[in-house]
């Protein structure tokens, strides 16, 4: 009598331990998945609500447990128990559907959308009716047709490949125990063949189940860390590349002070300026912007360094320079733009000569006022060959010249006004008797203020300030 009466003991305990586990379990995957933050901790969500969700319903169900519960949550337990039932389906559904692909990914989004309204309908019946069972037929019925499915998929290798994302042997043995377990349970009950009473069963193979899609679900989630690392080394290493290809100082010449500011928006960017040093009286300032971001728009930038070694006899003729540059980018840049300014500036002859080819305007600061000179052609790689306008400039002690990317001048506020010209030429006006470095990072420093405390950079942002003394 001992023995038998403790039985039912042992078995409430062995609930209690699963259900704590598999709690648990849910638990740290959705805390794990909050930590990381990343879209492909997705799959940790759902598989940590399923994993809780039945967790709960063992202890739910488990006299033991039941009675250390206040009496208003005991109330409630039939309520949630029941709910709990109809929401495994969906639950499942939507884990497997991160595992998934085509096809079979939408299927699996469909059965989740179908169990769902099948758990309202449930949950609905059971709140009015005080029936917890009168849909569940069905909701089992959805489950078998939906482990049946994915059991197929799992098992046969050519549909593994072309319909789960991480095939694996693991997965396919959790999912044939956990399949032979249901269509056991429920075969054998639509026959209505005679009890027969295997304790934990379900439990163990659900166990099973889980613990191999945890496994799977593990790997996936560590595949697309070491895909990220090796993007992120990757990435370093365009950096340094990228930071080699611009100027390590500015260049020393007699009668100007230059400063130079390069803000990308990734880690890597599109934006390129350079110094064309001739001697100390006669420099020439390039500065370009390649359309899109990142290592596309990089590669094209690095591509500018090279080419402006080819433009290096012409450096005072702002004309062939642009010329020059367009006729080597114009046929490498597959579909993608290049706008770009050259500033030439002869301190012995005191003139300066500017061309763009669709870049925003040169700035210059003389007497008060600020003065905008377009002098624009085609973007690079429209035409092969195009004559770019030239225009002559008188230098004065005391100009301040402004070489800038629309970077500069499209960032907005909470209101959606952009900083644009009014608020560039306020901080002009307001910070005369800075130095040209000290006003970059000014500037810098103005958009900042300017845009709302959480906004991301949008685009590059480079800066060459020159000041004739």
């Amino acid at each position: 009598m001992q023995g038998s009466a403790l039985t039912p003991a042992r078995i409430d305990l062995a609930y209690v331990a699963l259900g704590t586990v598999f709690v648990f379990f849910g638990l740290a995957s959705c805390v794990i998945a909050g930590i990381r933050k990343r879209g492909e901790v997705r799959v940790l969500v759902w598989l940590g609500i399923w994993s809780g969700m039945y967790g709960a319903s063992l202890l739910l169900r488990t006299p033991t447990v039941q009675q250390v519960f206040p009496l208003w949550v005991q109330a409630c337990a039939p309520f949630t128990f029941n709910a709990i039932r109809y929401l495994l389906i969906v639950a499942a559904m939507l884990v497997w559907s991160e595992l998934t692909l085509g096809t079979m990914r939408r299927l699996t989004h469909f059965m989740a959308a179908l169990g769902a309204v099948l758990a309202l309908a449930g949950i609905g019946w059971f709140l009015f009716h005080g029936l917890d069972d009168t849909l569940l037929p069905y909701n089992n019925f959805l489950a078998v047709c939906a482990v049946i499915s994915l059991a197929a998929i799992v098992v046969v290798p050519r549909l593994s490949t072309r319909f789960l994302a991480f095939p694996n042997r693991i997965l396919t043995l959790g999912t044939l125990i956990f399949t032979a377990d249901a269509l056991f349970r429920n075969v054998w009950g639509w026959l209505r063949l005679p009890h027969i009473d295997l304790p934990l069963l379900d439990e163990v193979a659900f166990a099973c189940f889980l613990f191999s899609f945890a496994y799977v679900a593990a790997q996936k989630v560590f595949a697309n860390e070491r895909r990220l690392l090796a993007i992120e080394n990757e990435l370093d290493v365009a950096r340094q590349i990228q930071a080699s290809i611009l100027p390590a100082s500015v260049p020393e010449v007699e009668h100007l002070r230059i400063a130079a500011l390069y803000q990308p928006m990734t880690a890597v960017g599109g934006d390129f300026y350079d110094f064309l040093r001739i001697d100390a009286r006669h420099t020439g300032f390039l500065m370009a912007d390649v359309a899109g971001h990142g290592v596309p728009a990089a590669l094209i930038a690095a591509m500018l360094k090279v080419a402006m070694q080819s433009v290096l006899p012409c450096a005072n003729a702002p004309a062939e320079v642009m010329q020059g540059l367009n006729r080597i980018l114009s046929g490498q840049l597959h579909g993608q733009f290049v706008t770009a300014a050259y500033l030439w500036l002869d301190l012995e002859k005191r003139i300066g000569l500017y061309s763009a080819a669709g870049h925003p305007p040169l700035l210059r600061w003389r007497a008060g006022s600020l003065e905008r000179i377009e002098c624009n052609g085609l973007l690079f790689g429209l035409m092969p060959e195009f004559d770019y306008p030239v225009c002559a400039l008188d230098l004065n002690a005391g100009d301040r010249f402004l070489l800038y990317t629309d970077g500069l001048m499209e960032p907005e506020n909470a209101t959606g006004e952009s900083f644009g010209d009014r608020a560039l030429e306020h901080v002009l006006r307001n910070h005369r008797a800075l130095t040209p470095a000290e006003l970059l990072n000014e500037l810098l420093a103005a958009i900042r203020h300017w845009q709302p405390t959480l906004a991301t950079q949008q685009d590059d942002i480079t800066l060459v300030a020159v000041d004739v003394l």
